[in-house]
């Protein structure tokens, strides 16, 4: 597949281009593409078996993917920014520390007074 293309779509054909090369199934790539006055989103949705491929070991392979991005997009004179979806059935852990269990709330068992007095006394 030549890679030429006109007009300000540049951005989503490399991302098609470059995600349906690294998966495994390519017939799940989906690309949307937003403009506001923000610049233009790109969100990729891709199978969840792909995802660590796309991503790639501590995320080096999505920020190379943002980096050629950027530069496809400063030659349309457009800001574009990548969100991956997180798939349906993902089995990675939430990043704000949440869990499915409700929190148990915090209870204080020492105040200041007793931090103080424990360094006094281990002196």
């Amino acid at each position: 597949m030549p890679f030429r293309v006109t007009g300000m779509e540049q951005d989503q054909q490399f991302l098609e281009y470059v995600v349906k090369a690294l998966a495994d199934h390519p017939e799940d790539v989906k690309i949307t593409r937003t403009v506001d006055e923000m610049g233009v989103l790109l969100l990729l949705s891709v199978h969840k078996d792909d995802m660590g491929k796309i991503i790639g070991r501590s995320g080096q392979t999505a920020k190379a993917i943002r980096t050629v991005l950027r530069v496809v997009g400063m030659k349309n004179d457009a800001r574009v920014n990548l969100k991956i979806e997180e798939p349906e059935g993902s089995e990675r852990p939430r990043r704000d520390g949440a869990s499915s269990a409700p929190a148990e709330p915090y209870v204080r068992d020492t105040t200041v007074e007793d931090v103080i007095k424990d360094l006094k006394d281990s002196q």
